[in-house]
């Protein structure tokens, strides 16, 4: 359910809140190490909010040999919207989007140094000529902890390989912004509808748009010090006999703050896969050792889980 969206599952999770009572901790065996020899433990996610912008521009696709310099396209009007979301170089141009986000403590700046890490191996990895921030720091809160936009396909317009000459009546763009902590989905909706309704007011266009906030789901960061995640730490060290790497991920699991509030406990997501498992991708696979060790991984987890109960249940009461 939650990988197709999990439409519902909020909602059941919140109509059974009875059956959550007692749970004094959460663990999901979901993300990815960050390479192929050392484990890790994700204590946060970014969010998400995904649009849709639509445009038309006749009753018709047209020839743009007949038609071509005598009306405004919608196609152009959509491209004008959308080279203006982002400055090229990473960062987000919509009015207000970035106000919310937490300035960088030295607390947390001091996470990264240990983390195990190569931006050049990641850039190999990726098949890019260079990345925005060439250094392990830049790149790493870039992808996890600051916010981001993409741009991702279009629909209506020639996608063959074959040279067209059709003017789409109407096109329909789609693009996402990965939501940090501290940005309300809903606050972060209403100022992307109003950029870009100002963008396309600004051009002077007649032509109709419309603007659809499709999806959405807040970011999720959890207290990494807690004797949960000291149980999954304790296993991880354990099972590899290496200190784990504490890290956030950039995608979105919206049920990870669900359940914690739901539970009002701690949630922690305990990794048992390599960094090039390949996630919802043709050919995904997880190697023999990995599955090995991430059953060995869960139940010494459990081990370390209830040597901490009692600490898990005076947190959770806010007794000593």
């Amino acid at each position: 359910m939650e990988e197709s969206g999990g439409i519902g599952l909020e909602q059941l999770i919140e109509e059974q809140s009875a059956f959550f009572e007692g749970v004094d901790a959460v663990c999901i065996s979901d993300n990815y190490w960050l390479g192929l020899t050392k484990p890790c433990v994700t204590y946060g996610l970014r969010g998400i909010s995904y649009y849709n912008v639509t445009i038309e521009c006749a009753a018709g696709d047209l020839h743009s040999g007949v038609y071509g310099g005598t009306v405004r396209e919608a196609m152009i009007d959509l491209i004008n919207i959308f080279s203006q979301l982002t400055d090229g170089k990473g960062g987000i141009k919509i009015d207000g989007v970035n106000d919310d986000v937490l300035v960088m403590t030295d607390d947390e700046l001091a996470l990264y140094g240990p983390i195990d890490f190569d931006p050049e191996e990641y850039r190999k990895e990726i098949g890019t000529k260079e990345l925005l921030y060439p250094d392990k720091v830049g790149t790493l809160t870039h992808r996890w902890r600051y916010p981001s936009l993409s741009i991702h396909g279009f629909v209506g317009a020639s996608d063959g390989n074959e040279d067209q000459t059709v003017i789409p009546r109407q096109v329909k763009g789609k693009f996402s912004i990965r939501l940090v902590p501290n940005q309300d989905p809903a606050d972060i909706d209403a100022k992307v509808e109003a950029y870009v309704k100002k963008l396309h007011t600004q051009s002077g266009s007649k032509n109709p748009l419309t603007f659809v906030a499709t999806t959405s789901a807040p970011a999720w960061v959890s207290d990494n010090t807690d004797a949960n995640y000291k149980a999954g730490i304790n296993a991880q060290k354990r099972v590899y006999g290496i200190e784990p790497d504490l890290t956030r991920e950039g995608g979105s699991i919206p049920v990870t703050l669900t359940l914690q509030n739901a539970t009002n406990s701690s949630v922690m997501l305990l990794p048992i896969g390599q960094s090039d498992d390949g996630a919802h991708s043709q050919n995904e696979k997880m190697s023999e050792r990995n599955y090995i060790n991430g059953a060995k991984v869960l139940g010494t987890y459990l081990n370390e889980l209830g040597k901490a109960q009692k600490t898990l249940k005076s947190k959770k009461t806010g007794k000593k």
